[in-house]
């Protein structure tokens, strides 16, 4: 759980009991770039991964019991360029080449990104529908619905409690998934504007204005997650709640305590800065 000023994670140990790790942040994620528009969709990029590993890292050592075990900060940042590669090849080029398949029956720039856009939408889903098949994926899938009930039950002033956490929806507005969603579509703008260059110029493109679709992305969801009410808003995020489906599961109530501990921790630290 991201709170303010720190990060807490929250595990569960082979013996049953909670481990719970506090990180403060660093001024890069809660400084001003952090709330400079545009700017702070590309921190929140890097933040999402390095945070994630890190805390996927510490998660792995409590399993094995090997907390004092440490990665070194090269490693965070090898596993971070690795998985960013990974996605910009698999969601990013793989859609590209695959469309240009079809160069020969499409010459405007437009219908171009568009199915290169649908194509990309497919292996997504695709993508995500295959590792949530996987046991441990599924796992961490329930886990991730009982962060969003956690965060639905505090942000709706439920009681962080089991019993009341339990109803609340394993949707939420701001989720990463939504996020995946919306850098898709905004992606099928961005590049209808870069026409039909070179192959070489095609492929540069899908990897410079990465950085600039994540900015425009983040911006629209962070404009919709205060504007819930509106119906226009809620027809724009629809698409990306139904994507959610395939990133979450229904937690039991072992999970949902984890996620609750780490909220209410998160929120401790936050209100003794405050003070």
């Amino acid at each position: 759980m991201r709170g303010r000023k720190a990060m807490v994670t929250a595990v569960r140990r082979p013996s049953g009991e909670l481990a719970m790790d506090t990180r403060p942040l660093g001024g890069i994620y809660s400084g001003w770039m952090r709330k400079t528009p545009l700017l702070r969709g590309v921190i929140v990029l890097i933040e999402v991964m390095v945070l994630g590993i890190k805390t996927l890292l510490y998660s792995a050592n409590v399993s094995l019991e090997e907390e004092e075990a440490e990665i070194s900060g090269w490693l965070v940042w090898l596993l971070v360029a690795a998985s960013l590669a990974v996605a910009v090849v698999l969601f990013f080029l793989a859609p590209l080449f695959l469309t240009k398949l079809l160069g020969s029956y499409i010459t405007s720039s437009v219908v171009f990104s568009l199915v290169e856009g649908l194509i990309r939408v497919a292996i997504i889903i695709l993508y995500l529908a295959v590792i949530g098949l996987m046991p441990d994926i599924k796992r961490y899938f329930a886990y991730h619905g009982a962060e969003h009930k956690t965060v639905n039950a505090y942000e709706g002033g439920v009681p962080l409690e089991v019993e009341a956490v339990r109803k609340c929806s394993t949707a939420h507005v701001r989720c990463g998934t939504g996020f995946l969603f919306t850098v898709v579509i905004i992606a099928i703008i961005v590049f209808a504007f870069v026409g039909l260059p070179s192959l070489w110029l095609l492929v540069l493109s899908r990897i410079l204005l990465l950085p600039v679709i994540a900015a425009i992305g983040y911006e629209v969801l962070y404009f919709s997650g205060r504007h819930t009410n509106n119906v226009l808003v809620r027809v724009v995020l629809a698409p990306g709640r139904w994507l959610q489906r395939l990133t979450t599961r229904e937690p039991d109530d072992a999970q949902l305590e984890v996620a609750i501990s780490a909220l209410k921790r998160a929120v401790e630290l936050d209100e003794a800065k405050a003070t």
